[in-house]
């Protein structure tokens, strides 16, 4: 397994702003159009579904972060649900689910 490279709190932060803001200025300058409609009834036909365990004996991978895992995914899922995306739009996780902070239920968990 690759260890991360090791940077300073400070790098990580001017990191992480620079790409916060970048993204946010591409989603004004892009004038992309992006998904945005939401739909609380079922919808008449399933299009694509699909299925996969969330729970595996993993090497060397502690079952905690695996139910942390299944707890983000939850609430990811969530904000998700009832999408309707039309043509020409653009789903963008990042809008929609924004970013998963602690303050909004998220756990430290596997990465995907």
């Amino acid at each position: 397994m690759k260890r991360p490279v090791p940077r300073s709190r400070m790098r990580l932060a001017a990191g992480r702003t620079y790409f916060m803001w970048k993204r946010y200025l591409q989603w004004v300058l892009d004038r992309t159009a992006f998904a945005r409609t939401f739909s609380e009834m079922d919808l008449a036909h399933c299009i694509f579904r699909h299925e996969t365990p969330t729970l595996r004996e993993l090497k060397d991978v502690d079952m905690w972060l695996q139910h942390n895992k299944q707890t983000n995914l939850q609430l990811a899922a969530k904000r998700l649900n009832g999408l309707i995306l039309r043509p020409g739009e653009t789903m963008s996780y990042w809008r929609l689910i924004g970013s998963p902070s602690k303050r909004k239920g998220y756990k430290p968990g596997m990465v995907l």
